[in-house]
């Protein structure tokens, strides 16, 4: 080495604020920089071509015979030294090595800092390990730098064979999908999603990008939490949801044909179609024209329309045109002025100015007179009217329902009916299905009345499987009211608890069978007398044995002796 580089070196070791001393392989010191005699409390050239471990034997000469040290503890005179020692080797063989050392005031904020670091890395580390959250830290190329243990349970993948694997290649591996370290440095943005794992789990993952002082990205940090129970649970809960959803429209359509007030009973699709066109032409003018057979509910539906529309707040006026005499039923509908006639003390106002702003309903508008109808007919396309005996027209603003239980149509051709108002009123008509057509309302009726009568009586009264069914087998000619009423007379005179078929045998059986021997038996063929007549022996037998368990009920159903029921049973095989 020439002498300005030995100066330069010279100047180099003597500015560290450490000491440094190099030795041969025997411990003999060769150099020695100012720093180092200082803390030796001796000056170089005493040092020099010294033995180190005689001069310091604390250190001992083991260190020769080992690898690289750090941080040994040495005591010197008073002083409390830490050197660092590193061998020197020259083709496998020692020549020589070099110590680094300083008291330990010098290394203390060093030791501390690093004590600092190792608890700092030993919390993270437990942090990484009993997170709830799984961490997951790669570069900003993408590779892997650190995970927690737990993603083995995640991806299956110990955090070994993880950390310096790139994101790209785990994710076509498969591992998870997508890469949420992927698309953060491809949006350079924080970014939250659900990631599948090859194990068939779901995580919810927020990926974070860190940036330096230029706001580029060093790293990502992910936080994935396993939502696969979650999830579970939320497919359980949605198809719950979806159930209530499907239980609440039932339970929507239930009270739908369930109405309070004028209520709608019924379950049969016949009817849920009368309802359904209600329902549609409720909030409009449109007059509608309801056919049906009386008793079956035309002003039920009436009121049903006016109680959905806009005028339920306003007056709902029925009528029965059939019922009033026709020299009174027009001072009822237009009402009449003080004077009119004899008797006509005072101004009176007819039902049109009463329904004023809501709903007026004509039952049986068939019986209307043909000089009413005419009178009619100007209301509905003028909105006025005058009342009987006056002068002064009167305005209105009504929905006009109307109802008849005859073929109009026939009406009007027989002259009983105006063509003209015919075609005004049928703007949109509606036909209730008789009660026989619609079997299926008869068991939800039949409950209905029983509750409310037994209410109104304060009767705890309940009804027979068995007398239901017969109840379903009628063909019921009054509809609805008739059904009502048979109902009511059954809770009224039955003196036993429940009402079950022999009630039905004493109170309705009589105008039942002949009703039932008009109607239902029929004779398609000529066939030899005995043997239509064994025929239907056999035909009302097994009818018999289906609705009555014992041979002495079907003895008195068909006014015969029990033992010919039993012999005929027998003899024709019905078991």
């Amino acid at each position: 080495m020439d002498e300005i580089s030995s100066v330069l070196l010279d100047t180099a070791m003597d500015s560290l604020r450490t000491g440094f001393i190099m030795t041969d392989k025997d411990g003999m010191v060769q150099y020695i920089n100012d720093k180092g005699a200082q803390l030796l409390n001796s000056e170089k050239k005493n040092i020099l071509g010294k033995s180190l471990f005689e001069f310091v034997p604390a250190i001992g000469n083991r260190c020769l015979s080992e690898q690289s040290h750090f941080f040994n503890e040495v005591y010197y005179a008073n002083s409390k030294l830490f050197f660092n020692f590193s061998p020197h080797y020259t083709n496998g063989e020692l020549v020589g090595a070099s110590y680094l050392f300083n008291e330990e005031t010098y290394y203390e904020v060093f030791l501390k800092k690093l004590d600092s670091y190792k608890n700092l890395n030993r919390d993270l580390k437990a942090i990484f390990d009993i997170s709830y959250d799984v961490i997951y830290v790669s570069d900003q190329h993408g590779v892997t730098l650190r995970v927690s243990s737990a993603c083995k349970k995640l991806w299956g993948k110990k955090k070994e064979e993880l950390i310096g694997k790139s994101v790209y290649e785990l994710e076509r591996m498969g591992i998870y999908n997508p890469s949420v370290t992927r698309i953060v440095l491809e949006k350079k943005e924080t970014v939250s999603l659900i990631q599948s794992t090859r194990t068939g789990r779901r995580l919810m993952v927020v990926g974070t990008p860190i940036k330096d002082e230029n706001g580029e990205i060093i790293r990502v940090v992910n936080a994935s939490r396993d939502i696969t129970a979650i999830d579970r649970l939320q497919s359980k809960l949605d198809e719950t949801k979806q159930l209530m959803e499907g239980y609440k429209k039932e339970l929507e359509q239930l009270r739908n044909k369930t109405l309070v007030n004028e209520k709608i009973i019924y379950q049969s699709i016949e009817m849920e179609k009368v309802i359904a066109l209600a329902h549609r032409v409720k909030d409009v003018d449109s007059t509608v024209l309801i056919y049906g057979e009386t008793g079956v509910g035309k002003e039920v539906i009436a009121n049903y329309i006016h109680q959905s529309s806009d005028r339920s707040e306003n007056p709902f006026i029925t009528i029965n045109c059939g019922a009033i005499p026709e020299n009174l039923l027009e001072s009822e509908l237009f009402g009449y002025e003080k004077g009119a006639f004899t008797g006509a003390m005072n101004q009176k106002r007819g039902l049109f100015e009463l329904a004023n702003e809501g709903t007026l309903f004509l039952d049986e508008i068939g019986e209307m007179p043909l000089n009413l109808q005419t009178k009619l007919l100007r209301v509905l396309q003028e909105n006025t009217f005058v009342r009987v005996g006056g002068t002064k027209q009167v305005k209105i603003n009504i929905r006009l329902i109307t109802a008849t239980n005859s073929n109009l149509y026939e009406e009007v051709k027989k002259g009983n009916f105006r063509e003209d108002l015919y075609y005004r009123l049928n703007v949109i008509p509606i036909n209730i299905p008789p009660l026989r057509d619609r079997k299926e309302d008869i068991l939800s009726l039949v409950q209905y009345f029983m509750h409310s009568f037994n209410e109104k009586y304060r009767l705890t009264k309940t009804i027979s499987s068995r007398a239901i069914d017969l109840l379903q087998q009628y063909h019921w000619p009054g509809n609805v009211r008739e059904l009502k009423n048979i109902v009511e007379r059954l809770i009224v005179l039955t003196e036993k608890d429940q009402i079950d078929e022999t009630d039905l045998d004493a109170m309705l059986f009589p105008i039942w069978n002949e009703r039932k021997i008009k109607d239902d038996v029929t004779v398609n063929e000529i066939i030899p007398l005995k043997q239509c007549v064994e025929k239907a022996e056999m035909q009302l037998l097994k009818l018999a044995k289906e609705k009555y368990q014992h041979t002495t009920e079907i003895a008195k159903v068909l006014q015969v002796n029990q033992s010919t029921i039993s012999r005929k049973l027998r003899k024709l095989g019905i078991e």
